[in-house]
């Protein structure tokens, strides 16, 4: 184990108020950090920093939190390019364009199936993600999702089973059966492999009472829920997770007052994904709304072949800023210490002494040019769990 210091930082977030200035960021103004193994051990003023085994020279730019991408599905295989070019052409998004995905996925041997989830998180870790969660939801088979979580458990402790993505083709005429296999004998083959377990609760996917079976099911095997929630249409998605104490309703497009205010009261965390919307043309979720409600607020990439194929969380800051009313503060912060709550995780998301040290050089002097410079790749440095991997 040795120790590094980071120094001559211009600005350093930490998303702790007590360390910084008193906002939610804590930010630092000529900063630096010190890394002990894989832990952060002090922040303060660059001249004040301790002596280390390494010092590195941030050169006046900027240092923030890892990115925590609490929502992707990177375990698949196939390509859908032509679906976004006709929807590009003007045939709107629905859900039935995950078969597509099923069917390759379901054709891919193991080894494919791990390059093209490696080579997505290499790409997601270039561009400062330090921490990321990912889905089945590609297979339906208990086979294919228990393979699916199997390999996602080589590279990351934040492993969805997504059973209850869609009816499975073979049984789109029996759709409560398909429920008692997400539920039953697919629950047994993936519950062990998987932290988490989500479902889709939309129109073409899951109603609200198939929602509430699979979600807790997988609650008495020991699986904490997410929910695919209100992404296209009005529904029940965002009330049963806050009933559930789901740790997160995602996508969250289509809320009412009482969606909101339900948000407001409970613990999940609403985790917006407008990669979904840029990929779609869908109408933005209202950020500003449900933070002005003190909703607690993620934003993630939503990578997956479909409706979102990007693993670029500095572009989703930009969309936030631009499209859906967050600050470039408020986004900086769910896309760190939101994405962090949104795993129930404490460890991750911010610099400060004991969080894991997961942190982003930027080649900018602060945090404000992701939104300012949109599609320019400003990540100059990653380190994760202090160890420097760009």
């Amino acid at each position: 184990m040795s120790s590094t210091a980071i120094v001559n930082i211009a600005t350093l977030v930490t998303n702790d108020p007590s360390l910084g200035d008193t906002s939610p960021l804590g930010q630092l103004r000529d900063a630096a950090v010190v890394i002990d193994g894989d832990r952060i051990v002090w922040t303060g003023g660059s001249s004040e920093a301790p002596a280390t085994d390494d010092r590195v020279d941030a050169g006046g730019r900027a240092v923030v939190p890892g990115f925590v991408d609490s929502h992707s599905h990177l375990v698949f295989a196939g390509d859908r390019t032509d679906e976004f070019n006709a929807r590009m052409s003007g045939r709107p998004y629905g859900a039935g364009g995950i078969r597509t995905t099923v069917a390759a996925t379901r054709a891919a041997s193991d080894a494919e199936l791990e390059a093209n989830l490696t080579r997505l998180l290499t790409e997601a870790l270039r561009q400062g993600t330090t921490t990321i969660e990912t889905k089945s939801g590609y297979g339906l088979t208990p086979e294919d999702e228990a393979r699916a979580l199997r390999l996602a458990a080589r590279h990351t402790d934040e492993v969805t089973y997504l059973g209850a993505h869609i009816v499975a083709p073979e049984y789109a005429d029996d759709p409560a059966g398909y429920v008692d296999l997400v539920t039953g004998t697919m629950l047994d083959a993936c519950a062990p492999h998987a932290r988490w377990i989500d479902v889709f609760c939309e129109r073409g996917a899951f109603d609200g009472d198939q929602a509430r079976a699979v979600l807790t099911a997988g609650r008495a095997r020991g699986l904490h829920p997410r929910v695919h929630a209100n992404q296209l249409t009005h529904g029940p998605g965002v009330r049963l997770a806050v009933e559930l104490d789901a740790a997160s309703a995602d996508h969250c497009t289509h809320l009412t007052d009482a969606d909101v205010d339900a948000l407001a009261a409970g613990r999940t965390v609403a985790t917006l994904l407008p990669g979904a919307e840029f990929s779609t043309r869908a109408a933005w979720p209202d950020a500003r709304r449900l933070l002005d409600a003190g909703v607690t607020v993620a934003l993630s990439t939503d990578c997956n072949p479909g409706s979102s194929f990007t693993s670029s969380v500095p572009f989703c800051i930009a969309l936030a800023v631009r499209d859906m009313g967050m600050t470039p503060d408020e986004a900086l912060w769910s896309a760190t210490a939101g994405g962090a709550a949104a795993l129930r995780r404490t460890d991750v998301g911010r610099i400060a002494p004991g969080a894991r040290a997961d942190l982003v050089l930027l080649d900018a002097p602060s945090h404000v040019h992701l939104a300012y410079r949109p599609g320019v790749p400003l990540v100059a440095g990653v380190w994760r769990r202090g160890v420097r991997a760009f």
